[in-house]
């Protein structure tokens, strides 16, 4: 093992260690917000309180509970394409190796979220309709969402149980619903804990409240299915064009692996070759840009 290799294995290493310190150092923080809460001392600081690190953040929205042997095999997929891009490309070849583990990192972690996220959209009316029939049956709010978290599936009983969880700590209903609309993101519990914190500061009718978010909550369903639909041959021509350069290049490299070996080979080669995958990734994010803004 060269020394470059041995260097990027020992950076790796003190980049997972720093990662599970920095994890131990915001569950501890957490740990003495909840103490300060259950005693009724007031928090040092005024803002809302973030629920966790930011990486944590992001693998529970994925639905991810065992963050440790995601992060430990994301670290092990690092270091075998930072030795892959070591024997081919030297240093640069083992960052990109890195880079690229990376990048499948935040890609798998986006692809699992946005999974969970419309899984949780089309969860909301029929919780929020249980919700309304328990607040007739003479239930406060809190109550009723208790008795709707009890017949809820996953993902959104998890993310209620923890909105229950923060009500049982001594934190209001409005601020925990604010919480949790912020940790996992999403747009129709940020407007619920709107609703509701505005109804719990100057009164109103709950039930009214709750039957209007559902039908917003199937209008933009609706207005989203009918987007997908018209956007469907935008995103296809976007998705072949991504696709078929790449395709392309590794028919190349399958069928006729000397033509590239003798252009990596080549100072002026490689840095084509550098350059054309630059613009490659450079196109495919463009599109994606472009597919997110319609």
């Amino acid at each position: 093992m060269t020394s470059a290799a041995l260097l990027i294995l020992v950076s790796l290493g003190l980049a997972l260690f720093g990662v599970v310190l920095s994890g131990m150092s915001v569950r501890a923080r957490h740990n003495e917000q909840v103490m300060r809460r259950l005693s009724g001392e007031p928090l040092a600081s005024s803002g809302r309180v973030r629920s966790s690190h930011w990486l944590a953040r992001r693998m529970r929205r994925a639905g991810i509970a065992d963050m440790r042997r995601w992060l430990f095999g994301a670290g092990v997929v690092a270091v075998l394409l930072a030795l892959l891009g070591q024997r081919l490309a030297g240093p640069t070849g083992a960052l990109c190796g890195v880079g690229l583990a990376g990048l499948g990192f935040h890609v798998l972690l986006n692809v699992l979220y946005q999974r969970r996220l419309q899984k949780m959209i089309r969860q909301m009316p029929n919780f929020l309709d249980q919700v309304v029939r328990s607040l007739h049956s003479g239930r406060t709010l809190g109550d009723s969402i208790t008795q709707a978290v009890s017949a809820a599936d996953d993902p959104l009983r998890e993310i209620f149980s923890l909105v229950n969880n923060h009500v049982l700590l001594g934190i209001s209903l409005p601020e925990a619903l604010q919480e949790v609309a912020e940790l996992y993101d999403v747009e129709e519990l940020h407007v619920f804990s709107l609703g509701v914190a505005v109804n719990h500061r100057y009164g109103g009718n709950t039930t009214d409240l709750l039957e209007n978010i559902i039908k917003v909550i199937h209008e933009r369903e609706k207005l989203s299915r009918q987007l997908r639909a018209m956007t469907g041959e935008t995103r296809l021509s976007a998705f072949v064009l991504a696709v078929l350069p790449i395709s392309l290049g590794g028919y190349i490299l399958f069928t006729n692996p000397g033509y590239l070996m003798n252009m990596w080979m080549d100072t002026g080669g490689r840095w084509m070759l550098l350059t054309s995958l630059g613009l490659q990734v450079l196109g495919c994010y463009t599109l994606w840009r472009m597919l997110k803004s319609i």
